[in-house]
């Protein structure tokens, strides 16, 4: 029987707060110099939710370093119940520190070191996959970090603003706070206003449109269902509008979660996570 991939937990830290939060790799110890890809999750998303970790191994036996992480202040807690539990650090989360997260796993992974060991890593080949409003985020990470190679995103979102009526802004500004559901869980999660005014001060860093259009070169993947129920697929046709050498695969019959839920008791993907998998990895080895 083969044996199955490592797994190395690690620590991160980022000089933009002091919370800590946690990455993980998956690879196969073979001392050669593997592909790594970098995956970013979603809004109330985890790095473990769901299939995620299903689809950590399969990268790792298709030849690839796979590492992904939870964003420090996606309500996660180290050593906590693996869900959803501190809403205050949720509630302060925005998208400006989500990038410099990113950045901070990037430059883990590069320092002299590394977590993972470097003969089993080729990070001259580092790609980044983002699922949902993670697709947003490695749009815009690799627009402005050369140390990325190639980009793919998952069901990925056209623009970190939602176009928020304006009664809600009003309303929003007004409270400091306004709350979603998690209709997963059933909790309401609390966004303090700071992420409408980190959009405001980091309007250019954050605009995808210009970023795609001005500032990504490296190789692009746009994968998106046309099943959709959360991000319609017109996101997809319009991110590749704005970057039109980018491929675009439309995935018939997938949903925004590519089949998965949380808990996942499977050892094997759903068939539409596999279908993406698979697109991913061959268009990763005709790039890197």
């Amino acid at each position: 029987m083969p044996q199955p991939p490592v797994r190395l937990d690690f620590p991160l830290a980022c000089t933009r707060h002091s919370r800590p939060f946690l990455a993980d790799a998956r690879y196969m110890p073979d001392g050669q110099p593997k592909p790594v890809v970098v995956f970013v999750h979603g809004f109330k998303g985890f790095k473990d939710w769901g299939h995620f970790n299903v689809l950590a191994d399969w990268f790792a036996e298709q030849g690839f370093v796979f590492v992904k992480l939870n964003l420090s202040h996606n309500g996660l807690v180290v050593g906590g119940t693996g869900d959803l539990e501190d809403l205050e650090a949720f509630g302060r989360n925005n998208f400006s520190l989500e990038l410099d997260d990113i950045g901070a796993l990037l430059d883990c992974l590069l320092q002299e070191q590394t977590p993972v060991p470097a003969a089993e890593m080729d990070l001259s080949r580092l790609a980044l996959i983002g699922h949902s409003r993670g697709g947003g985020l490695v749009l815009l990470k690799a627009a402005e970090d050369a140390r990325v190679r190639a980009v793919v995103t998952w069901a990925a979102i056209s623009n970190v603003n939602p176009g928020w009526p304006e009664p809600l802004m009003q309303q929003w500004q007004q409270q400091g706070v306004f709350h979603v559901e998690n209709s997963r869980t059933g909790q309401q999660l609390p966004m303090h206003y700071q992420i409408v005014e980190d959009y405001h001060q980091n309007r250019l860093r954050l605009d995808i449109r210009h970023n795609l259009r001005r500032k990504l070169r490296q190789p692009l993947l746009i994968l998106h269902g046309d099943q959709d129920e959360t991000v319609l697929l017109a996101r997809a046709h319009e991110l590749h509008s704005w970057k039109p050498t980018a491929e675009l695969q439309v995935l018939p019959d997938v949903t925004h979660n590519f089949g998965g839920a949380h808990p996942w008791p499977k050892a094997e993907l759903p068939a539409e996570a596999l279908q993406a998998a698979e697109a991913t990895a061959d268009f990763l080895r005709r790039v890197l």
